[in-house]
């Protein structure tokens, strides 16, 4: 396993992390819709709500990403971010570049002054949830989460 380059993106990245944010939304069974993804990544970016990192190969070019969104633990007074999304293309599993990506992040957060990352996976997401083990992320066994739709 090779360490594979990371970077942050930029809004000059759209058209490399458009299909791949696309294509983690068909993986958890939406639609392809590579405008909205491309409408969606471009208004985080451009409003500051999210930094996306990219995964790259040996060519340069976008094989992954992850985006974090910045928030605040209210119970420790400090702030964090979530990694909300974390998507390695198809082809390019098992070469590191999921690990490399949450390495990435975890740097990234603490030169931000984060104090933790939190994020949640599928149940029966069990490739991820071992490479997040490996890495020292720590399952919530204590806390369920919910969530409720509103409408606007």
């Amino acid at each position: 396993m090779s360490d594979i380059p990371t970077r942050v993106a930029s809004l000059n990245d759209l058209d490399a992390i458009a299909p791949l944010f696309d294509a983690y939304r068909q993986f958890y069974e939406q639609a392809p819709d590579l405008a909205l993804a491309r409408r969606f990544i471009a208004e985080r970016l451009q409003n500051g709500e999210s930094v996306v990192l990219l995964a790259l190969d040996t060519a340069g070019q976008a094989i992954g990403f992850c985006q974090l969104y910045p928030s605040f633990c209210s119970v420790e007074a400090q702030p964090i971010c979530t990694l909300y999304d974390l998507f390695v293309a198809p082809t390019s599993r098992r070469t590191g570049a999921g690990k490399c990506l949450l390495q990435a992040a975890a740097r990234l957060a603490a030169a931000h002054g984060k104090a933790r990352m939190d994020l949640t996976t599928a149940r029966n997401n069990h490739t991820a949830q071992s490479v997040y083990e490996s890495l020292g992320w720590v399952r919530d066994d204590v806390f369920l989460a919910y969530s409720k739709r509103v409408t606007c």
